[in-house]
């Protein structure tokens, strides 16, 4: 369960960043035919905490991993 939840947390992390800091999403969008959401998702308002949540989320499994040996 707890490797789940890093996997997880490590690959949330990894795609919010190549979201935010690459042309990843609209490349994702345009192949996916949704390129209408373009100007709702790809905007830092929506982006960045996304990041941050991921970051919080990924912080606290290895917090709780380090605090459980």
């Amino acid at each position: 369960m707890k490797n789940k939840r890093l996997a997880l947390g490590l690959g949330g992390t990894l795609l919010a960043a190549l979201c935010c800091f690459t042309p990843l999403l609209p490349i994702l969008l345009t192949g996916l035919s949704l390129t209408g959401l373009l100007g709702v998702i790809y905007n830092d308002v929506i982006l960045l905490p996304i990041l941050a949540g991921f970051f919080i989320f990924t912080g606290y499994v290895l917090w709780q991993q380090k605090t459980q040996k």
